[in-house]
């Protein structure tokens, strides 16, 4: 199947080196955007909030527990302005996922994060895909990256897992971690950084019949 745009939505845990690195790489080889905190300045656009009070509301939800005691699974409703939760993150991830939606009519991209497969999962024109590796070697990878302590290493890996797991759940209702929840699923540490990307773009020739410019 040829499509004249597609998306990469990948899903990642800490220290896979998946946002890092895999989506930067794909982006550049494709020649196309990567969109990860670039979606506060265009959800702002689109809705018309400052973007600082949407990067506040990202921010400050990642400091509770809300994530841990409801849901809100996302249905492509916006909250109008005249709620009291217009500029709540709920709100933010309502006016991402509205973006994420159109743009798909207009460019290719690649997402890291922001529960994209999820929002995009009625589109044929999407890869979803799962980058993980053996706890050991994320430790091992975020200690060289950010040049820290194992024990701080392991403590910055598990903390972002856990809000990562629960804004998915939040925001989604399914698990973060199964698999089936996506197309690829791919082990950094067994592959290799640069074999991910080989693979990914392998996959989205096979998929959609488009290929890398050289």
């Amino acid at each position: 199947m040829s499509q004249t745009n597609f998306a990469i939505a990948i899903t990642r845990t800490c220290g896979s080196g998946g946002g890092s690195y895999i989506g930067k790489k794909l982006a550049a080889d494709y020649g196309i955007d990567l969109y990860d905190r670039k979606l506060l300045r265009l959800a702002s656009d689109d809705s018309g909030i400052s973007e600082a009070v949407f990067a506040r509301a990202d921010e400050n939800t990642r400091k509770t527990l809300l994530y841990k005691v409801s849901q809100k699974v996302y249905d492509g409703k916006l909250i109008p302005p005249e709620s009291g939760n217009f500029t709540s993150d709920e709100n933010l991830f309502n006016y991402q996922s509205k973006v994420l939606r159109e743009l798909l009519d207009c460019e290719s991209y690649v997402c890291v994060g922001r529960a994209a497969d999820f929002v995009l999962r009625d589109k044929p024109n999407v890869l979803t895909v799962y980058i993980d590796a053996p706890y050991e070697a994320r430790v091992a990878r975020e200690v060289e990256r950010q040049g820290i302590s194992r024990w701080e290493a392991s403590h910055y890996i598990d903390r972002l897992d856990r809000y990562r797991e629960s804004y998915y759940k939040y925001h989604t209702g399914r698990q973060w971690k199964v698999i089936s929840n996506y197309d690829l699923c791919l082990d950094t540490a067994a592959l290799g950084l640069d074999n991910c990307v080989e693979i990914i773009k392998k996959v989205v020739e096979l998929k959609f019949g488009v290929k890398a410019p050289k």
